[in-house]
């Protein structure tokens, strides 16, 4: 959680025609920035700590929930425009859209960041059409063009991009990235929008139409990879579930167990697979249970604390889907910073579904497969 590092990646497999590799960097959450700018505190009062449930309206907007970034610490780099300008975004598996801010925006979150100059780029077309996303403290509203993005040596041509005009509030003011690339399907995106896998799909540039992330539990080596399976990151095998709904990648839950008994999702619950929310959040009454099942305790702010001394004690929450076990031990469920302690569960009884952020990929290598209509999960080295 210090600076921003360049993370060095193994690359085992062979490099081929239709498979990118995109290392994902490690740095500072918008959290960790509010907490040293001393922002912190007035952030969370003002703010009562829920998400809006994402989703999108066709034809009007897209909604994304703005503390699903709050915590966010795994960005990469695209290229966008001809000759190319540089990026730093969110790979994230629960929006749709490929956004960054530009310089028709005035907002104090865009000053700080790279911003995209349509008047540089040979390949850049206005589409003349609006791009809204409605967020907790605002929106970030823009204007839809196409571009070309490049994402490592994958060279997508034609690419709607949205610029920001505006951003909300004071948070993107801090994040260490510049702007969010959605993963999801292209029924969550905004009207008019194609998201970025899809037209790499329809342009045949990845070898499979997959993609997996390992995310590193120490900060060193996590990877975006385009159209292959890398098994060096993972042990045993892949396990396949079922996409249920596809507009996140979706799943269901068969139920969340401690020490054997039930205390979450009793009778199965839909689930989604979201890079871009580091927290694992569900209602608020099942993750009281879970918060009081490892004993931790809520502080003023609503987030839930844990006695560090307590971590080699406290159990193993088990999440079953599709008649596996999954386990979280300790180890993945909690956040040391500074001596402090923190859970990585959060209650929201705004979402229709849990959402398996970080905590849970980082613990599960994990595959997207847009073939197949499923998700693969394999415990991560």
């Amino acid at each position: 959680m210090r600076s921003l590092v360049v993370l060095l990646a193994v690359f085992t497999l062979a490099q081929c025609s239709g498979i990118v590799r995109i290392p994902l960097h490690k740095g500072k959450s918008i959290r960790k920035a509010l907490k040293e700018q001393g922002l912190l505190e007035d952030f969370l009062k003002s703010h009562p700590y829920a998400k809006s449930r994402k989703f999108s309206n066709f034809g009007e907007v897209a909604r994304e929930p703005l503390f699903n970034y709050l915590d966010c610490q795994y960005f990469g780099k695209i290229h966008i425009g001809t000759p190319p300008q540089e990026f730093t975004v969110v790979f994230d598996t629960g929006s749709s859209d490929l956004w960054v801010p530009s310089v028709y925006c005035k907002s104090d979150a865009c000053q700080n960041h790279h911003r995209f100059n349509p008047s540089k780029s040979s390949t850049f077309q206005n589409l003349n059409e609006p791009l809204s996303i409605q967020y907790g403290t605002g929106s970030m509203e823009g204007i839809l063009g196409t571009d070309t993005v490049t994402i490592s040596s994958i060279v997508d041509s034609h690419q709607t991009v949205g610029l920001s005009t505006q951003e909300p509030g004071t948070v993107f003011t801090y994040s260490q990235f510049d702007g969010i690339l959605g993963l999801a399907y292209p029924s969550l995106a905004s009207e008019y929008s194609v998201p970025v896998f899809d037209n790499m799909m329809k342009q045949h540039l990845v070898a499979q139409d997959l993609f997996s992330v390992y995310m590193s539990r120490n900060g060193q080596g996590s990877m975006l990879t385009l159209g292959a399976i890398d098994s060096s990151y993972y042990t045993g095998s892949l396990h396949w579930i079922p996409v249920t709904v596809q507009e996140y990648w979706q799943f269901t839950v068969d139920s969340v167990t401690v020490d054997g008994v039930v205390v979450a999702c009793d009778g199965g619950c839909q689930a989604i697979l979201d890079t871009g929310t580091s927290m694992l959040v569900g209602p608020s009454s099942d993750i009281l249970n879970i918060q009081k099942a490892i004993g931790a305790t809520q502080d003023q702010f609503g987030m839930f604390d844990i006695n560090c001394g307590s971590l080699s004690s406290m159990p193993t929450v088990v999440f079953e889907i599709n008649g596996r076990k999954y386990p979280l031990p300790a180890s993945a469920y909690t956040s040391q910073d500074q001596g402090f302690c923190t859970s990585g569960f959060q209650g929201d009884d705004s979402s229709e579904q849990w959402i398996l952020g970080d905590v849970f990929i980082r613990e599960y290598f994990s595959v997207f497969d847009r073939a197949n209509n499923r998700v693969g999960l394999a415990k991560a080295i």
